[in-house]
């Protein structure tokens, strides 16, 4: 593969995922177990009063995982002040959010979009995966 291929086939902004489903369906516990992946041993807590907690990793090519919790927000406007743009358009970081429907409107259209939701038994869950914004 040729220098040029490399570049094109770069991201050219975050990766991001928007983990919806209600309370206790398995948001927080997925983004402790990505997080574990990415080899960050302090427990992950979900950031519901501040709103957005940064990680830094050592893997290549990320160097950020944001864990956004919207659920307080009333507006998706209210995200400027964590200059969430910036964020966004930085390849190197990927964003995990939790009740992203509260900002859809800025997020990007190539957002992959997780729906947890509690299956028959206690600790079942039904996980879905679209990418794109439709149906939620």
């Amino acid at each position: 593969m040729g220098k040029d291929a490399r570049k094109t086939a770069q991201p050219k902004h975050a990766t991001v995922f928007a983990l919806t489903g209600e309370l206790g369906a398995g948001k927080t516990t997925f983004t402790q177990g990505f997080l574990k992946g990415f080899g960050i041993k302090k427990r992950a807590q979900s950031p519901t009063f501040i709103i957005m907690r940064r990680h830094g990793i050592r893997s290549r090519p990320h160097k950020n995982i944001y864990h956004v919790d919207a659920y307080r927000l009333k507006k998706a406007e209210q995200m400027k002040v964590l200059e969430f743009e910036k964020i966004l358009d930085d390849p190197r970081n990927v964003i995990l959010i939790e009740w992203p429907e509260r900002i859809k409107e800025i997020l990007p259209k190539h957002a992959t979009w997780i729906s947890f939701k509690h299956g028959k038994k206690e600790n079942e869950r039904i996980i879905a995966v679209r990418s794109g914004r439709k149906n939620y």
